[in-house]
């Protein structure tokens, strides 16, 4: 059936009207609208505008789009960024642990609820440990495919674990403990991974640090911002993957029996020698209030030194932390 123009006109003005009231400033285009009635145009130059508007309305909420969306985080000294997370949880579960580091340091996220939790780890097929994980996987017969790649499933119950090259760079493990049907959700849990980088940023970062360390990794840890704590380890760089020196901030005040007191960051502090398999620790309140504390297997002046360059950040993102996803 052939409309005439009146109707066709009819039905461009009634879609434009319904673009107008969806976009970002509709009343500018409804004015636009307005001033077109009162000049009567054939339909042809209606179709046209109709084409403008939409380009317009398109043009508005990409424009806006760019103007929210932050941009992605860049790796920084203490700030390491996580590539990878999962598009799909069981219910429940809230994030509450990022790790990461330079090097071949993995990158890990934790989810819990209860006794339950789903680990996403990423490992550099730099590390020697993981150097050789397509040839493993391709030699086992417990098998699936996660994105179209060959995977290791493993486990049983309620624990289970999934493994598999992201790329030629990145080993994934999908761990689950604690849920029922465990190697289903984990399988689930690795197919719905997508690339979604993510940054750890805590409280803390290291400054100069003594000859022989070098920062290994940094951690933000809790069940919401509440109790956020800030991790971190340095490592020997010919053996970057064992922690050497570990670096705390939380609001508790860390456990020391035989503490003396030492000066650290200029003020009063305490230090406790190793004992009962426990390493060296150096402790001291910030000025925030929470408490810094510093351990390893090394002599009193170098964990103080430690200790003295940390570079507190006044604005942590603790945010995430007893959410879903980030």
């Amino acid at each position: 059936m052939t409309r005439s123009e009146h109707e066709t006109e009819t039905l461009i003005r009634d879609s434009l009207d319904r673009l107008a009231a969806r976009a970002p400033d509709g009343a500018a285009v409804h004015e636009a609208l307005a001033r077109a009635g009162r000049n009567r145009q054939p339909a042809s130059r209606l179709a046209l505008v109709a084409a403008a508007v939409v380009v317009l309305v398109v043009g508005i909420m990409v424009g806006t789009q760019l103007l929210t969306t932050p941009p992605a985080p860049v790796p920084a000294a203490g700030r390491p960024v996580l590539t990878y997370g999962p598009g799909w949880l069981p219910a429940g579960l809230t994030e509450q642990h990022r790790e990461g580091g330079p090097g071949i340091t993995p990158g890990v996220r934790r989810w819990l609820a209860g006794q339950a939790a789903v680990t996403l780890l990423a490992y550099s097929t730099a590390d020697p440990d993981w150097s050789q994980a397509a040839l493993k996987i391709a030699s086992l017969k417990d098998q699936v495919l996660v994105r179209g790649r060959v995977a290791m499933d493993t486990g049983s119950g309620s624990d289970a674990q999934v493994t598999w090259l992201a790329d030629d760079q990145h080993v994934l493990v999908a761990s689950v403990t604690g849920i029922p049907d465990a190697r289903t959700v984990a399988k689930r849990i690795a197919d719905s991974v997508t690339t979604e980088p993510v940054d750890v940023h805590g409280e803390l970062r290291f400054g100069p640090l003594p000859a022989g360390l070098a920062e290994r990794s940094a951690a933000v840890t809790g069940t919401g911002p509440g109790d956020a704590r800030t991790a971190l380890t340095a490592a020997d760089p010919a053996r970057p993957a064992i922690p050497v020196v570990r670096v705390t901030a939380g609001a508790s005040a860390p456990r020391m029996t035989g503490a003396a007191p030492v000066t650290v960051r200029g003020g009063e502090g305490l230090f406790a020698a190793p004992q009962n398999g426990r390493d060296a620790l150096v402790a001291v309140r910030l000025p925030s209030g929470r408490w810094l504390t510093v351990s390893g297997a090394r002599p009193e002046a170098e964990l103080i030194a430690v200790a003295n360059g940390v570079q507190p950040d006044p604005a942590p993102d603790y945010r995430w932390l007893g959410r879903l996803t980030s």
